[in-house]
């Protein structure tokens, strides 16, 4: 007699490869960890081998894993590809969503593919600008969606990953061990005065050596060594490194990835809502948001 697999289980199976823990996976997929665990078991328990190495932190995936990994893949994508076709609505019109040029790649692209894919008669609109600018634009109704760089969400939005400041400089620079400290941030700069305000609490010196409204300035200060500046680790720029642990800068602190959508019970903003979400959050485990620098 023909057996069916689990699309619900194989979906959850998916998640926690991906995400690399129970518990992560269980706010992307919305379930309790509970819930996520007797998936799994009742997943292993039907093909009647170990699908999960659960011996260290990190989950990892068995060899048997593996190869229904794969499998799984395809499977929870032509599923989705068939309902999607099936049950979708022909949405028309824009959407406009705005990011922070500093957080755009390598998550936005995805995202934008993926809604183009499932929304084809939507025109999705891209506006990129600093944080303050997005949130002044979304107070006006001027765009649908935002995502901004915060130490706290304002009214409305949802931060979806907390993430570490990390200070960067040239590459093989000295920059950083100058005294007072050569610093380098743009007028609109949403990191700018809670980082400088952080080291004139802890009585370090510091300098501005820019002043500009674009970050391309800012880049290349740091990346001729006259200057270093801090950015979201993994965001940083290509020609510079992070400053060595030694050169004993006070810690920049923290920042917050937040949504804000304007219409939350539309279903095309519905849908970009949980593309994002997925886009942000799968990419971060906890390991890499708790590190503190590089």
């Amino acid at each position: 007699m023909a057996r069916n697999l689990d699309l619900t289980a194989l979906r959850s199976f998916v998640t926690v490869a991906d995400a690399g823990g129970v518990t992560r996976a269980a706010g992307l997929l919305n379930l309790t960890q509970s819930a996520v665990s007797m998936q799994l078991k009742r997943l292993e328990e039907s093909l009647d081998v170990p699908l999960l190495d659960r011996s260290s932190r990190q989950i990892g995936v068995t060899p048997e894993g593996e190869q229904l990994l794969s499998y799984a893949r395809r499977m929870l994508a032509l599923n989705d590809e068939a309902l999607q076709k099936m049950t979708s609505q022909d949405f028309e019109g824009e959407i406009s969503l705005g990011v922070p040029h500093d957080i755009i790649y390598p998550y936005i692209p995805p995202v934008l593919r993926r809604f183009a894919a499932d929304f084809p008669r939507m025109q999705i609109k891209l506006v990129s600008a600093p944080t303050k600018s997005l949130r002044e634009m979304f107070a006006r109704g001027e765009v649908d969606a935002i995502l901004t760089t915060e130490s706290q969400p304002g009214a409305g939005g949802e931060a979806l990953v907390t993430l570490p400041l990390v200070w960067f400089g040239a590459k093989g620079g000295t920059a950083a061990r100058q005294r007072p400290l050569p610093v380098a941030f743009c007028k609109n700069c949403i990191f700018r005065s809670g980082v400088l305000r952080r080291m004139d609490q802890l009585g370090f010196d510091w300098t501005m050596v820019v002043e500009s409204e674009l970050d391309n300035a800012v880049d290349a200060v740091v990346s001729a060594d006259l200057a270093v500046h801090a950015v979201i680790k993994g965001f940083q720029s290509a020609q510079t490194e992070p400053v060595p642990r030694d050169a004993g800068l006070p810690d920049p602190g923290e920042t917050q990835i937040v949504l804000y959508m304007q219409a939350k019970e539309d279903p095309v903003q519905m849908a970009l809502h949980g593309m994002i979400r997925k886009s942000y959050m799968s990419h971060w485990l906890p390991e890499d948001i708790q590190q503190r620098s590089a």
